[in-house]
């Protein structure tokens, strides 16, 4: 038995091998982007002396109030973390992406993110207050830009709207919920549910069929529909049914809830059982995590065995994960997409290869401590740094693995029982 399963690992990873394309291989590598002087030289900086000079008390007030989830080394990473995701929120809610250039923008889907990495740490003051600002630039329809300028004064450029926005904050709001004290979604945030919920609906005719094509986290046009597009809106409804399911309403739980099942069945009509990118081509890429807890059951055999093939087929010399197995072989490992899979390990009872994962992160931070968005060949840090929706995933990847040795419910579990 074990030699099968060495063998099948073997031609896995020579598949992934022949898979791969070179997709913009002649891209020179990125660089470092930022320093330790970021807080301090970039856009989110505070403005007068005084703020410059009480930053650092308020901050570690901020953080002693809440709780740092990881243990031993990783402690000081996931402290870190937190701090970063406070500076990068700005007092109206908005969060950048990043500290500087094209990332300091709010998208919808880091934001979500951040959001449940406040609640979960005990700030839940500020995942409401994230949440808050995504309900004001909310559109009428209940979707959502790709990004938007920290103001809140709309979209920076016309790039497309990007779907998954509504099913991530949809998801959000559920996990928001289910660690405030009364298990109940605040009453100021209902209105955002429901126009997402709407939206939903929506591109979906009730769950009958897959969204409309949509860029998603790889940030590039899409002719066709892809994964990381379609889970998040399955995600996403279910959360919503649940928290109205906690407020009473059985009527439109069950009307969602129904909505998500037939979606999902759809999903794994159309991208079952390879789920590769757009189906049945594309490759697998980090969007398998998504079908995966906590944004999904794990019912799906299938689903299970491409969330495991997808870190072998994306595996880059440094020990990080490129976005998928379709990306340009540069060598260039993503820190989001590598947490991604340390955060659906963490919350699907894989708590050793979410630990993996987990030092892999801890061990290629900046100087400084922060995430980076990429790390090289070479094992150095690149990008912005720090990366919202990198930080996020860790704090909330060393929340469920804190869970895990406690031997309590983990939030998962919490809000599906909630």
């Amino acid at each position: 038995m074990r030699r099968f399963v060495l063998a099948a690992v073997a031609s896995v990873v020579v598949a992934g091998w022949v898979l791969v394309p070179q997709l913009m291989g002649n891209d020179p590598l990125p660089v470092l982007r930022n320093d330790a002087g970021w807080r301090s030289g970039s856009l989110l900086a505070p403005t007068s002396l005084g703020d410059r000079l009480v930053g650092p008390v308020v901050e570690g007030v901020w953080l002693a109030d809440g709780t740092v989830p990881a243990a031993g080394a990783r402690s000081r990473v996931a402290a870190q973390a937190l701090r970063d995701l406070h500076a990068l929120t700005l007092a109206n809610g908005a969060v950048a992406a990043g500290p500087d250039g094209p990332w300091a923008y709010a998208w919808p889907r880091d934001s979500a993110f951040v959001a449940v990495a406040f609640a979960e740490t005990g700030h839940l003051a500020d995942a409401r207050r994230v949440l808050g600002f995504m309900g004001r630039v909310q559109l009428p329809d209940g979707g959502f830009e790709a990004r938007y300028r920290l103001d809140g004064s709309g979209p920076p450029d016309g790039r497309p709207r990007q779907t998954d926005g509504a099913g991530w904050v949809l998801w959000s709001l559920d996990r928001v919920r289910a660690a405030s004290p009364d298990r109940v979604l605040s009453p100021a945030l209902r209105g955002l549910r429901d126009r997402a919920v709407g939206f939903a609906l929506a591109q979906t005719d009730g769950g009958a069929r897959l969204p409309e094509a949509s860029p998603d986290y790889w940030e590039v046009s899409e002719r066709r529909v892809t994964l990381g597009t379609a889970a998040p809106l399955a995600a996403g409804l279910e959360g919503a049914s649940r928290t109205y399911a906690a407020e009473g309403d059985s009527r439109r739980a069950e009307h969602v809830a129904r909505a998500a099942h037939r979606l999902r069945a759809l999903i794994r009509t159309q991208f079952g059982p390879d789920y590769e990118r757009h189906g049945h081509s594309g490759g697998l890429d980090a969007a398998v995590a998504m079908l995966m807890p906590p944004f999904a059951e794990t019912d799906d055999v299938a689903a299970e065995r491409a969330w495991a093939r997808y870190p072998v087929l994306a595996l880059r010399s440094a020990g990080g994960l490129a976005p998928g197995v379709a990306w340009k072989s540069d060598g260039v490992s993503w820190t989001p997409e590598t947490a991604m899979v340390a955060y659906s390990a963490a919350a699907s009872g894989h708590p050793l290869v979410a630990e993996h994962w987990m030092t892999w992160l801890s061990h290629h931070c900046t100087t400084w401590g922060s995430l980076p968005e990429k790390v090289l060949p070479d094992g150095s840090p690149a990008g912005p740094a720090p990366l919202a929706w990198t930080a996020a995933l860790v704090v909330l990847t060393e929340s469920e693995l804190a869970s895990h040795r406690s031997g309590v419910a983990g939030p998962l579990a919490s809000s599906v029982s909630g």
